[in-house]
C-alpha cells in the first residue's frame, strides 16, 4: 500500500474513533431538533413505589381487637376427687374466660363510622379499635349484615381520618391494588397484587357475593382491612381467603366499596339491611332437568320449593313451575334471579313469566322483606 492509501486509512479509522468518543461522552449531541424521548406515563406515581398510595389510605385502617366472655364446658370427670386434688376447684362448674381475636376495619367517615366484616366482631363483649397514630378506642356496634358479612362500628373522637373513595367504573381487571390490615396481629401490613377478576359469585362465602378476587395477600387478620389502588383510592373491603392451609395462597376476596357503601347507608337509616323477598327456594335448570320437561330453553329456574303464606305462595307459585322471565328480562340463573328480587323494594310487584305442565303462565308477586338471616 503506497503513503496515500495508508494515510486516508489512518483518517478514517482517527475519525470513526473519534466518533464514537463523542456518542460515549454526549450522547444528547445527536438529539434531532424537536425529537421527544419517550416515557412511561405514571401519572406522577413512580412504578417502583406506592409509598403515596399507602400513606393516603393507611391512616384511615385500623386494627381491631375484641374480647367475649365464654363459659368453659368441664370435662365429665371434673368432680372427680382426684381430679379436684391435682387441678383444685378451678376447674369447678361455672368458670369464664376471655377469648380474644383480631381483625380490620376502614373508617368510612370522619363522623366515626368503621365498616368490618361481621365474622371480627360476631358476639363480641367489647370491641377495641387502635389507630394509626397509636391512639385506642372503644367501639360500638352499630349494625350489621350476616349475608354479605359486613358489620357498622361507631367511635367518638376528633380528627379522624377518612379514605378517599374510588369512582364505580374505576375498577378493572388488572389493576395493581394493595390490601392494608393488620394479619396474624403484627401490626399495619401492606400486601401487593393485581385484580384477578371481578363480580365472582356462587362460592358459598356469603349469601350475597359481589366479590373482587385479588392475588394480594389477605392473612387472617387482614378481615375488615382495605383494598385500594394504586391512588391510594379504596375500592374495598377485604373479607376472605382461598386457602387449604390457612395461609394465603393468592385468591383473596374483598366486598365492593358500592356494595359495602350500600349495606353502611341502610342500617344507619333503618337499622338493618332491606332486601326484597318472594318466599321462592329455585335451582337452575340444567340440561338433564330441561331434557326431562321436553324444555328447549337453555336458561330458567325451576321452583323447589315454595315458603307458606309468603308472596310467591299467595301469588299461585307451585313447585315444579318454570320461571322463565323476570320483568320480561330472560333468567340468567337462580343466582341472578336471586339477587334481582334482593334488590327490589317491600311493596313493588314483579312480574314472573314461567312454565307450568307444558303451558305458559304470567302472575306478578307482591314483594315482601327479606327475613333476618339467624
Amino acid at each position: 500500500m503506497n503513503k496515500a492509501g495508508r494515510f486516508l486509512l489512518e483518517s478514517i479509522l482517527v475519525g470513526i474513533t473519534a466518533a464514537v468518543l463523542i456518542v460515549l461522552i454526549f450522547p444528547d449531541w445527536l438529539k434531532l431538533p424537536g425529537a421527544q424521548v419517550a416515557r412511561i406515563s405514571t401519572n406522577g406515581q413512580n412504578p417502583s413505589s406506592y409509598a403515596q398510595a399507602v400513606s393516603k389510605a393507611s391512616p384511615a385502617v385500623v386494627n381491631i381487637f375484641t374480647s367475649q366472655e365464654v363459659q368453659e364446658v368441664n370435662p365429665a370427670f371434673a368432680n372427680d376427687p382426684l381430679f379436684k386434688h391435682f387441678y383444685g376447684d378451678e376447674q369447678q362448674p361455672g368458670r369464664k374466660r376471655n377469648d380474644a381475636s383480631l381483625g380490620s376495619g376502614v373508617i368510612i367517615n370522619p363522623d366515626g363510622y368503621l365498616l368490618t366484616n361481621f365474622h371480627v366482631v360476631r358476639n363480641a363483649d367489647k370491641i377495641q379499635v387502635m389507630l394509626e397514630d397509636g391512639r385506642v378506642l372503644s367501639a360500638a356496634l352499630v349494625g350489621s349484615d350476616r349475608e354479605t358479612d359486613l358489620a357498622v362500628l361507631k367511635i367518638d373522637d376528633d380528627h379522624l381520618p377518612e379514605p378517599v373513595v374510588a369512582s364505580p367504573d374505576a375498577l378493572h381487571v388488572g389493576d395493581v391494588v394493595l390490601a392494608i390490615g393488620n394479619p396474624y396481629g403484627v401490626g399495619k401490613t401492606v400486601t401487593m397484587g393485581i385484580i384477578s377478576a371481578t363480580g365472582r359469585s356462587q362460592l358459598g362465602i356469603n349469601t350475597i357475593e359481589d366479590f373482587i378476587q385479588t392475588d394480594a395477600a389477605i392473612n387472617p387478620g387482614n378481615s375488615g382491612g382495605a383494598l385500594v389502588n394504586a391512588k391510594g383510592e379504596l375500592i374495598g373491603i377485604n373479607s376472605a381467603i382461598y386457602s387449604e392451609s390457612g395461609g394465603s395462597q393468592g385468591i383473596g376476596f374483598a366486598i365492593p366499596i358500592t356494595l359495602a357503601q350500600d349495606v353502611l347507608e341502610q342500617i344507619l337509616k333503618h337499622g338493618h339491611v332491606i332486601r326484597g323477598w318472594l318466599g321462592v327456594e329455585g335451582q337452575d335448570i340444567t340440561p338433564a332437568l330441561a331434557e326431562s320437561f321436553g324444555l328447549t330453553i337453555e336458561q330458567a329456574v325451576l321452583v323447589a320449593g315454595v315458603v307458606k303464606d309468603g308472596p310467591a305462595f299467595q301469588a299461585g307459585l307451585k313447585p315444579g313451575d318454570i320461571i322463565t322471565e323476570i320483568d320480561d328480562a330472560p333468567i340468567i340463573s337462580a343466582y341472578a334471579a336471586f339477587n334481582y328480587i334482593a334488590q327490589q323494594k317491600p311493596g313493588n310487584h314483579v312480574k314472573i313469566t314461567g312454565l307450568r305442565g307444558g303451558n305458559s303462565f304470567t302472575t306478578e308477586i307482591l314483594v315482601a322483606e327479606r327475613p333476618e338471616v339467624l
